[in-house]
């Protein structure tokens, strides 16, 4: 393959750390497009990444922290083929204070009522979402409305559902 110019382009404020919801808009070599809902905010340690700490994660090659790629070669398709858009919003929430893993599950479990939501939600409208995600977590009403708001002007069949 010939060497290629590309450009990208980030905000100085997706490098803060926080609570943050994304999803991955992904299109194929074929025209498909796949969707990946995620948020910031570890189940196991007291941490919430940036998006763009996140973004790099997702596809890079440590087992570990690269689920959208696993997802993608899971069905085929190839990541390093595909045109990639990340729409992240937040944060939400700040990171807890000092670290503190009880502050720090409670906004986790917010978010990541959200998260399931917002998975649950692109599916009902139509868009192909790579990854189930499952939580029993109470749902913020009011967070939930802000999130719609936010994701329906990304994927318009959001608003429409």
């Amino acid at each position: 393959m010939p060497a290629e110019l590309h450009e990208i382009s980030l905000r100085g404020s997706t490098l803060r750390r926080g609570f943050w919801l994304y999803a991955w808009e992904v299109t194929t070599a074929n025209g498909d497009v796949v969707v990946y809902v995620g948020r910031t905010g570890d189940n196991s340690s007291p941490n919430a990444q940036s998006p763009f700490n996140r973004m790099g994660q997702h596809l890079g090659n440590s087992d570990a922290s690269n689920t959208l790629r696993k997802h993608l070669i899971r069905r085929g398709i190839d990541p390093a083929a595909c045109d990639l858009r990340l729409v992240a919003y937040g944060p939400i929430l700040d990171e807890a204070p000092d670290h503190d893993m009880d502050e720090h599950k409670i906004r986790r479990n917010v978010v990541g009522a959200l998260e399931k939501r917002l998975a649950d939600e692109l599916t009902a409208a139509g868009y192909d979402v790579l990854n189930p995600v499952r939580c029993r977590w109470e749902l913020d009403d009011a967070l939930w409305a802000d999130v719609l708001a936010v994701f329906a002007g990304e994927f318009p069949r959001l608003a429409a559902a």
